[in-house]
């Protein structure tokens, strides 16, 4: 079946963690969400901001908020992460032409496993861009729920 990732903003950690222990989880928050299967926050998504940054992985991995666990690290089945804000600025602030562009190289990368579709690929960057366009604009930071 896979893991469901929803990617969502919010306006501050505390808040965010109120979408955790909801069945509904973000949308239920009432949080703007973007809702995907196949591209997680640490990796694959890691790389897309690497792209997007033209700063290497590994210092993208280093960067505040990169993936940093909110919820409880003994949780059975959802975990919350933060997501970077340079993430979220670089998103907000490439035109839609950048988005396409990147996603062809971003479906090459190894954990794709060589079955992504940069079309499917290009169409998330851009919802999640409008996403981070949102949370930009109100000064809300970018999060992952991710569900086993």
């Amino acid at each position: 079946m896979g893991n469901l990732y929803a990617y969502f903003s919010a306006p501050g950690d505390d808040t965010a963690l109120t979408a955790h222990g909801l069945d509904g989880g973000p949308e239920a928050a009432g949080f703007p969400t973007l809702l995907v299967k196949g591209v997680d926050p640490y990796v694959q998504l890691g790389a897309a901001e690497s792209l997007l940054t033209e700063v290497p992985y590994d210092d993208i991995v280093e960067r505040p908020r990169f993936n940093d666990l909110l919820s409880s690290p003994e949780a059975d089945s959802r975990w919350l992460l933060t997501l970077t804000d340079e993430l979220r600025d670089a998103l907000a602030t490439a035109p839609p032409e950048r988005l396409r562009q990147t996603a062809p190289h971003w479906a090459r990368i190894e954990e794709f496993g060589g079955e992504a579709d940069p079309e499917d690929l290009a169409v998330f960057l851009t919802n999640l861009a409008a996403l981070a366009t949102g949370a930009r604009k109100a000064g809300d930071h970018l999060y992952c729920l991710v569900t086993l």
